[in-house]
């Protein structure tokens, strides 16, 4: 059957950045929908963000689109021309290959939830524009920009 249950959908929180530069993320709580529905060409995540979380590091990706839409609550969008209040209702984009940083926060007082669509392009490479970090899906390893493990 199509529809999916969302109380047998895993709940993951935090991110697998490696310490310090997990801290602003750790509270955030994401469902994998598209995987739990057998999607395998784009992901489809519920996100959950409570006041104060990041969504991750800001970063831009080299061969995925991305697209979130906002459920619940208020966040911010942080990118290289600044910030954009995001409300229910609300979507933005972030085109593969910009070199545009973003991230979104969490600077309300409620619990925010928005989905987040992504292409899961095998050679993509996921740069952060704030932090010395980069992460290819060929194999998930966080390593500084110039190819050093972290």
């Amino acid at each position: 059957m199509p529809k999916i249950d969302l109380a047998k959908v895993p709940e993951h929180k935090g991110v697998g950045y490696p310490p310090p530069l997990d801290e602003p993320c750790r509270e955030r709580v994401r469902q994998r929908l598209g995987e739990a529905g057998g999607l395998t060409d784009f992901g489809v995540n519920r996100m959950r963000l409570p006041p104060g979380g990041w969504s991750s590091q800001r970063h831009w990706h080299s061969h995925e689109d991305e697209f979130v839409h906002v459920l619940s609550g208020e966040l911010v969008l942080v990118e290289d021309d600044g910030e954009t209040l995001l409300k229910a209702g609300d979507s933005a984009a972030f085109p593969k290959g910009s070199g545009n940083g973003h991230h979104l926060i969490n600077r309300g007082a409620e619990t925010a939830v928005y989905l987040e669509v992504g292409s899961r392009h095998a050679d993509d490479l996921t740069t952060c524009s704030d932090v010395d970090m980069m992460s290819a899906n060929a194999d998930g390893r966080f390593v500084h920009k110039d190819g050093t493990p972290w």
